[in-house]
């Protein structure tokens, strides 16, 4: 029976600028070799935390150019190409293709509410123009709309390439609903949770992994429960799990958490710029002081 080809923990990767909003490719390399050091499963560039949906369409094709040529084959490389017509998601698409991409993943179109029918032929028209690996990326708190099981089950059916999802939601029973239902017709689909406090339950219910932002500033703990889950090792699993919700106030200190992910990423020893795009800004002085709380409160600095 085929396993999928994506499992295990693959951060969402920030994308480090600079204080004009340029690339910042020396931070982001840096970046990029401490988390293929640490062990991670892969890479997502360009999902949610990597602000995408701040990005000018230059810059996002430069991000993902940048980190395809940086990772040279070291780990899997996904990217970001979710965006609210058709047909740029599929030129952002081809350009991840050919810059080497090992697949993509696809937000489903904010802003305007689809109909399951035109949703349907959105994820069918970008995996029909696609040579390479297509992940669905259900995340309604933030699209507004769901990606749910029916739906991800037709779209397995009339393609072959769309090979996984993360799921982005706080109901667990949707998550396993897609293990069950779509596993069940494709075992090779990959189920990867979206928030870090699902990723243990996620992989008792038969999922796959985990793109937890926590696995940017410590790849110790998510990578470490899924080794241990994935060897039996329950009671390290059971610490970890334990540990990664002790980070999970680290999202409330700003919305977006983007300069958040960055400020921990800094007190965790990683030298690189907490440089956002905006409307994000910098974190005020006490707002960066609370990441440093909540990081000694997890025991992680």
């Amino acid at each position: 029976m085929p396993s999928p080809s994506f499992q295990g923990i693959i951060p969402p990767v920030p994308t480090i600028v600079d204080d004009t909003g340029a690339l910042d490719r020396p931070g982001m390399g840096r970046l990029l070799d401490h988390l293929i050091a640490a062990g991670v499963d892969g890479v997502l560039i360009l999902g949610s935390g990597g602000e995408f949906c701040h990005m000018p369409a230059s810059l996002r094709r430069e991000v993902a150019a940048f980190c395809i040529g940086h990772v040279a084959g070291r780990t899997k490389v996904l990217v970001g190409i979710g965006a609210p017509g058709t047909l740029e998601t599929v030129e952002f698409g081809r350009h991840a293709q050919d810059a080497g991409a090992d697949a993509v993943l696809v937000i489903n179109p904010y802003y305007a509410h689809l109909s399951e029918a035109n949703l349907f032929l959105h994820y069918q028209q970008v995996a029909r123009a696609l040579d390479l690996p297509v992940l669905l990326y259900n995340f309604p708190a933030l699209t507004g709309q769901d990606v749910g099981p029916e739906l991800a089950l037709r779209l397995t059916r009339a393609c072959d390439n769309i090979v996984g999802i993360k799921d982005t939601i706080d109901v667990v029973a949707h998550t396993r609903r897609l293990i069950l239902e779509v596993k069940g017709h494709r075992p090779d689909f990959a189920v990867i949770a979206g928030y870090d406090e699902h990723l243990l339950n996620t992989l008792a219910l038969g999922g796959d992994g985990g793109i937890p932002a926590t696995a940017n500033f410590a790849p110790q703990l998510a990578c470490g429960l899924y080794r241990a889950f994935r060897d039996g090792d329950f009671p390290t699993a059971f610490a970890a799990h334990r540990a990664i919700a002790a980070l999970a106030p680290i999202y409330e200190i700003e919305t977006p958490f983007f300069a958040v992910i960055k400020e921990a990423i800094r007190r965790t020893g990683l030298d690189i710029s907490g440089a956002v795009l905006p409307p994000a800004r910098p974190l005020t002085p006490e707002l960066a002081a609370r990441v440093g709380e909540v990081l000694k409160a997890a025991g992680i600095a």
